[in-house]
Parts: structure tokens; sequence; C-alpha cells
């Protein structure tokens, strides 16, 4: 059994196959599966899983070099955008909706959550760990 806090072999795997500049989106609820994107569907219900408790245990692994957030999450859910800016990640990027969700297209994977907080939605950018 893993020791680390990710459990979901799924994302395990994911993560251990991206390369430098790849990128996973991880969403709320709504956010549309671009074609062709694979979804790994953890949504159980409402709010289950929330979208912060995946996005810190996909930290726990993921080297993030660059993250995207859409600029309406500030305005709208203002709460959970500190949130997200607590956590210090690297190389912000901020852009409207609807390109967040073109660039969204071009990601490895989305990983959809149980979050129904608006614009809960980031794109994380592969780093390297040398």
């Amino acid at each position: 059994m893993k020791k680390t806090v990710l459990l979901n072999a799924a994302i395990s795997q994911l993560i251990a196959t991206m390369g430098h500049g790849d990128t996973v989106v991880i969403g709320d609820v709504g956010l549309p599966a671009p074609a062709g994107v694979p979804v790994i569907d953890l949504a159980v219900t409402r709010g289950v899983p929330d979208f912060m408790t995946v996005l810190q245990t996909v930290l726990s692994e993921l080297q993030v070099e660059f993250h995207v957030v859409a600029d309406e999450l500030q305005t709208v859910s203002p709460a959970l955008a500190a949130q997200v800016e607590a956590l210090g990640l690297a190389g912000k990027r901020s852009v409207p909706h609807e390109d967040f969700k073109r660039q969204s297209a071009r990601a490895r994977a989305l990983i959809r959550t149980g979050e129904c907080t608006p614009y809960a939605n980031i794109i994380l950018g592969s780093g390297v760990v040398f």
C-alpha cells in the first residue's frame, strides 16, 4: 500500500507519467470536459470531495511550475481564491473563464471533484524536480 497521502491509482499514474509542461485540470462539478481529455471523476455528491482537498492532495506529489485560474474566481468566489493564493503556487496566470476552458482542452486529464463553488477550477503545469 502507498504510504503517501495520494491513494487514487488513476491520479497517481497520471502524475507519474507527466512531463515538463504537461497540464492537469482540477475542476468543480460543473466544468465541462473538453472532447478527448480523459476525466478522472471523483464526484460522489455535492461537495464531496471538495476542491481544496483534491488540490492539496495532488500538490503533495506534483511539482508545479505554473498554474492557471479564471479571472472570475477572485470576484465570484473570493474566499476560495484566498485559499488557493495561500498555497503559494508558482507562476500564477489568470485568464477569462472562456480562455480557461479552451486551455483545458490541452490537458492530460481533468480531475472532477464534487465542488459546487463557482469557478473552483485550476490548471496545474508540471515542473521538474531537478
